[in-house]
């Protein structure tokens, strides 16, 4: 579809200058990240990647995404209220949800801090190990830090079981039996997953879980991809067969989070073969692979020239849902992002170098 920018991708000369004024825009505005050489210092930072030019997405994709965010706000409340669903669901699964030990990304992160100081409500920054250590309970399950009471806990570590030490572990079981607000609770965390995702796909589990409410199920369900069980048995078998005999229509994906680590071609292929006859396979799931339109962008990353690649984009809606026992206080959405990648790429997020920050042009 033509934009009013087509003819600036066929220009080498205007497309280098405009790259040129969008970095310096991009770092005026403070659209950082610490350098993966130094990812623990704010020293030296360059821009975040980013594309040049925003993508086209159409606007009844949007509108439903939209549209949509506020019902997977409920079922992901109701995943998490139902204990035996998660227990029977997570029973043989191995949840690995990705976190990084050094934190290029802090940026955003201060941009929240900032925000809330402004309302003077104040932040501190621990590990998991200080609050081992300095961590502590009342007899009403008051969280103090330090001597601080702590109202809120916003967990942006601790997502995969490498994070965890014994010492660890102990902290974050103090943190949630504490009143105080976590985000996410551990319960919200492990809706999350890949397995509760794949649970989620079977015939009548929305229905279970969002009762009477039958146009919200619709509309997520609109929004499935085909997801398929590996746990030992005829059905994973037949998943198995089926993605063998077909790898370029699946994706195979661990129990984690963010890019980097689903399999596809070859690789998912070789893991299947590995997988097929141990019981590991039931911390995967297989998905129907999603085949986007490619189109035209420039990609800018630090130390790479401009130039225009096939890409393709991946939609995120966010959203606030906060509910005081059974009282729902709210449920909106708050904004979206769009990541873009080269086709050349499988998999991967903004940090890891290969999906870069975009924004929608609707048509």
């Amino acid at each position: 579809m033509a934009t009013s920018w087509e003819s600036f991708l066929q220009d080498e000369q205007q497309l280098e200058e405009l790259a040129r004024q969008a970095v310096d825009r991009a770092l005026a505005e403070g659209v950082l990240l610490r350098t993966s050489q130094e990812p623990s210092s704010s020293d030296v930072v360059s821009y975040a990647p980013f594309t040049l030019f925003p993508s086209v997405v159409p606007s009844a994709l949007l509108e439903q995404a939209y549209a949509v965010q506020m019902d997977f706000n409920l079922l992901v409340d109701a995943v998490s209220q139902n204990a035996a669903f998660l227990e029977q669901t997570l029973s043989s699964a191995l949840v690995l949800l990705i976190a990084q030990e050094k934190e290029r990304n802090i940026f955003d992160q201060r941009a929240i801090e900032n925000e809330l100081l402004s309302k003077n409500i104040h932040v501190i920054r621990r590990r998991f190990e200080d609050i081992s250590e300095k961590g502590s309970l009342d007899q009403d399950r008051r969280l103090f830090v330090e001597g601080q009471e702590v109202a809120v806990v916003y967990f942006r570590d601790g997502y995969m079981p490498s994070q965890y030490s014994l010492q660890n572990w102990e902290a974050r079981l103090l943190l949630e039996r504490s009143c105080a607000v976590k985000c996410p609770d551990i319960a919200t965390q492990l809706a999350g997953t890949k397995k509760v995702q794949q649970e989620l796909s079977r015939v009548g589990i929305l229905e279970v879980l969002l009762p009477g409410q039958a146009e919200v199920v619709a509309r997520l369900r609109a929004t499935f991809a085909g997801l398929y069980s590996l746990d030992m048995g005829e059905e994973g078998d037949q998943a198995i067969t089926e993605a063998l005999a077909a790898p370029s229509q699946f994706v195979l994906k661990p129990q984690r989070e963010g890019g980097g680590n689903n399999l596809y071609g070859e690789n998912m292929v070789q893991a299947l073969e590995r997988l097929k006859n141990s019981e590991e396979r039931a911390s995967y799931i297989l998905m129907e692979k999603i085949e986007p339109e490619p189109f035209g962008n420039c990609l800018l990353r630090p130390g790479s020239p401009a130039r225009v690649v096939q890409c393709i984009s991946e939609l995120g809606i966010f959203g606030v849902y906060v509910r005081q026992g059974k009282t729902l206080v709210m449920n909106k959405h708050v904004g979206h992002l769009l990541r873009t990648k080269a086709i050349e790429h499988a998999d991967g997020g903004v940090a890891a170098g290969v999906a870069v920050l975009d924004n929608p042009y609707p048509v």
